[in-house]
């Protein structure tokens, strides 16, 4: 039996834009997440995800809600337990991006939409969270005790 991964993804929207990383997983083309990782020993969710979105993004966010926990069966048999969030942009911070992420992009939900066609999104979750999150499914961050 495998360990259980505890990561956190963000969902952070600009008027009609979301912001997406984009990353080489070693498939023939990249693939778009939200900003998101794994939580770090010592590490809380919400402490997670505003480093891993500064890291990968090079963006300093304010968090705004808690979308839930999502629990994912990859194939291999990995299981996850992400932690969603939602947030608004704040600062662009003179940073270098993570060495694994290409790019950080704003798409609309057009463009997301159509990278999922194209079986360019990292999981099933980077739709889910979106969704959820223009569907007003958000809970207060103090349901989250660090």
């Amino acid at each position: 039996m495998s360990a259980i991964h505890s990561t956190a993804a963000c969902v952070i929207q600009r008027g009609e834009h979301f912001l997406m990383v984009e990353e080489q997983r070693g498939g023939p083309a990249s693939v778009f997440n939200q900003p998101a990782g794994h939580i770090e020993a010592g590490e809380g969710p919400i402490a997670a995800i505003l480093r891993e979105v500064q890291e990968e993004t090079a963006w300093q966010v304010s968090l705004t809600g808690y979308l839930g926990l999502y629990v994912f069966h990859a194939d291999g048999g990995q299981t996850f337990h992400s932690h969603g969030f939602t947030a608004e942009p704040l600062d662009k911070l003179d940073l270098a991006l993570d060495p694994d992420i290409i790019a950080a992009h704003w798409l609309t939900l057009e463009q997301i939409r159509a990278l999922d066609q194209q079986q360019r999104l990292r999981s099933p979750l980077v739709l889910q969270r979106i969704e959820d999150a223009l569907s007003g499914c958000c809970y207060p961050l103090a349901v989250i005790r660090e």
